[in-house]
């Protein structure tokens, strides 16, 4: 008996021995990668400074064209990511902070993402190989259920979050395999239309308070960054459009541009841009609220 319980006591060594090797490879792999997305590239970076930031889900990955600032004179990029949150926005501009950016104006999709105070577990995940490094990552994370795992247990964040973050997105971070999430300053167009295009339904969606936008503001007022709370194009055909003016009444600050694009011919489903609408978009946003610094 002895001798078996010797037995699992070594097994379960050895286990932890490799757990822990695993995750300082992983960890090393991922802090030498700053090519793969837009939070590895946020994250490894220091003192950039810019005239505009964009922050949201895809409706800004797909809908901002920092080129048109950048004629104009501005040094901008597109920090969108697909399927994020306000949670990750609201992250993302905290490690911003915390890396001595200098931001003069945040722009920040407010619209459908205030229908909830929900995370996107897919996007949680690419900041989990900054964990330990990060002092505001685990702080904005603290209240979640798996925090001790992730913190006391190696390797338990790259197990938990093995489809994002896992072996094979940790080799193609380690050969340096190219993406396109950086490219154009962050913008990514959608160059097919989905046609016929299917009507989004926004019935099931109200405007609710969120935390994530409190923040936000919070550390823009404390950081004197400009915030412009904007919302974005939806089809003509969409269902039951009443759903913006609603986000006022809730955040009277938000400034109203979902009818700025309204032709089908500019929009590759009803709730996306296609490049031609990003570029309508984007030049409206430009001529509401800034002006050239250089000719055009």
């Amino acid at each position: 008996m002895q001798q078996f319980f010797k037995f699992i006591l070594n097994v379960l060594g050895v286990l932890l021995l490799t757990m822990l090797l695993l995750d300082l490879l992983y960890t090393a792999v991922y802090h030498q990668s700053n090519d793969r997305n837009k939070i590895s590239y946020l994250y490894q970076s220091e003192k950039k400074e810019y005239d505009v930031v964009f922050l949201g889900s895809s409706r800004v990955n797909n809908h901002f064209v920092p080129q048109l600032f950048n004629d104009q004179g501005y040094k901008t990029f597109n920090y969108g990511i697909t399927r994020s949150r306000l949670e990750e926005s609201a992250l993302m501009l905290k490690l911003m902070v915390e890396r001595n950016f200098s931001i003069d104006t945040l722009i920040l999709q407010v619209d459908l993402n205030i229908n909830t105070n929900d995370h996107s577990e897919a996007i949680r995940s690419l900041f989990m190989p900054y964990w330990h490094q990060s002092g505001v990552i685990r702080t904005h994370y603290r209240e979640i259920p798996e925090y001790k795992a992730i913190q006391y247990v190696p390797f338990y964040r790259y197990m938990h979050y093995d489809s994002r973050i896992g072996f094979r997105e940790m080799y193609a971070s380690l050969v340096h395999k190219e993406t396109n999430a950086l490219f154009y300053d962050g913008f990514y167009p959608l160059l097919q239309d989905q046609r016929p295009m299917v009507a989004a339904d926004l019935s099931k969606y109200y405007p609710k308070r969120n935390k994530a936008y409190e923040e936000i503001k919070a550390i823009c007022q404390q950081n004197n960054i400009h915030l412009l709370a904007v919302t974005t194009p939806m089809c003509k055909s969409t269902v039951n459009r009443d759903y913006f003016n609603h986000i006022q009444k809730v955040y009277p600050e938000v400034y109203r541009f979902e009818d700025t694009v309204t032709d089908d011919k500019y929009f590759s489903t009803c709730g996306h841009l296609n490049k031609a609408g990003a570029i309508e978009y984007t030049k409206a946003i430009f001529n509401a609220f800034f002006k050239p610094k250089t000719k055009s």
